[in-house]
């Protein structure tokens, strides 16, 4: 793991390469240094060139003159064009033109399908595909997908983990390559102050008219402190003077951006007894945590503040896993009026669900099951599954359609 020159495998590599036999356009989106460029880089060739919207000389003629350059490189890995979003206009015309698969593969740092020119002018043409931080199943070097399985019936199984990793240490780092290559506390902290303030300074300012710049590094740590809870707009936004809409704005921006999420509350057909707002979650638990100021003494010791990192780390194992797997999922949470609670739930296609409660630590008690014999309750036949997620090693049955799995099965699992 720290080693800078490691090329992790990317499980999201075989639908790339399935999206460019049969799309025009491939976007791959996901927050900076998240691995795009390196993945990218492996399909380029004589007859599809790499260029980045870094590059200030590239961007000036992407901006200028979109269509020229499009006309200059008829099939491109174009990188960062969320940098000049009127770049996919003329890719658009490019496409109508000749609508060969795989002429263009773009990535961006930001999500650029929210403005309605963009949407509207690729729809049909393009096939968007999230990357998010490495998942600790491409840290391992493994390829599996719990997923699919649990929706299949097959209750997976940890395999022997072997690296001599711990929990704590994972949900510490998360999965930024970058961050994966420092070793101690101090040189991960001074990273993500680097990134935040690159990231606000460069990109921020491509995507959204913001007029206090200055506000949004006190805001995303003010919401690092609310991580996993429900969303106040009104309350974090007066931590730093803000209104509740502005801070709704920037909140989305930070979205957009891919470095957090809101995690909607699951709602089936009895709306009047469920809470209808949305979780604040982030995408990556090693962010999360330099934003916390986290260690690994202090980490440890705060059993509160461990299972909220906690909470982040498995949700972002969760959605990395969504975005390769073979089936389409929805995640989800849920809560009611009586303040039950399950951490997650995942719906798929078909409207069956798993509900997933979260709990660090290395054994599972009867009182740990009552926030899923609720959601069994309210969701009726479509309820498939409850897991229990916990930091054992051994899968095993709790009853009545309920089980303790171990969170490795996210990333180590018996053939």
């Amino acid at each position: 793991m720290n080693n800078n020159e490691k090329l992790y495998p990317r499980q999201i590599t075989a639908k790339v390469e399935d999206a460019l036999l049969d799309t025009p356009v491939v976007f791959i989106c996901g927050p900076r240094q998240s691995g795009k460029t390196t993945l990218v880089r492996q399909f380029t060739n004589e007859k599809r060139p790499y260029l980045t919207l870094d590059d200030q000389t590239t961007l000036l003629a992407a901006r200028h003159d979109p269509v020229g350059l499009i006309r200059s490189f008829p099939n491109a890995v174009i990188d960062e064009v969320q940098r000049a979003p009127e770049l996919l206009l003329a890719i658009k015309r490019a496409v109508d033109e000749g609508r060969r698969p795989g002429r263009f593969l773009l990535t961006g740092s930001a999500n650029i399908m929210v403005l309605p020119s963009v949407a509207d002018s690729l729809a049909g043409r393009m096939e968007i595909l999230p990357l998010l931080p490495l998942a600790q199943s491409e840290i391992e070097g493994c390829r599996t997908n719990c997923l699919d399985a649990l929706f299949c019936g097959d209750i997976p199984r940890i395999s022997s983990d072997g690296s001599g990793v711990t929990l704590h240490q994972r949900v510490l780092a998360g999965g930024y390559p970058e961050v994966l290559t420092r070793p101690t506390a101090r040189r991960r902290t001074a990273w993500g102050k680097h990134y935040v303030d690159a990231l606000i300074q460069r990109d921020v300012r491509d995507i959204a008219a913001i007029d206090k710049v200055e506000h949004l590094p006190r805001l995303l740590r003010c919401i690092s402190q609310v991580a996993g809870q429900l969303c106040n707009y009104s309350q974090l936004g007066g931590q730093i003077g803000m209104d509740h809409k502005t801070t709704q704005k920037y909140l989305a921006v930070f979205e957009q951006m891919y470095l957090l999420k809101r995690l909607e509350v699951w709602s089936g057909n009895h709306l009047n007894r469920l809470v209808k707002a949305p979780k604040v979650q982030f995408l990556d638990s090693g962010l999360l945590s330099i934003l916390l100021n986290l260690s690994e003494i202090i980490l440890p010791q705060d059993g509160k503040v461990f299972g909220r990192v906690l909470e982040t780390f498995v949700y972002g194992e969760i959605l990395k896993q969504i975005a390769w797997a073979e089936g389409d999922y929805r995640l989800m949470y849920y809560r009611d009026k009586d303040k039950y609670e399950v951490d997650f739930v995942l719906e798929n296609q078909a409207g069956t669900l798993i509900g997933i409660e979260l709990k660090a630590a290395a054994s599972v008690s009867k009182s740990d099951l009552s926030g899923l014999r609720r959601f069994r309750q309210v969701a009726r036949e479509a309820f498939q599954l409850g897991i229990v997620m916990y930091d054992g090693t051994e899968t095993l049955p709790l009853g009545d359609g309920f089980w303790a799995v171990p969170i490795g099965i996210l990333w180590g699992v018996k053939g």
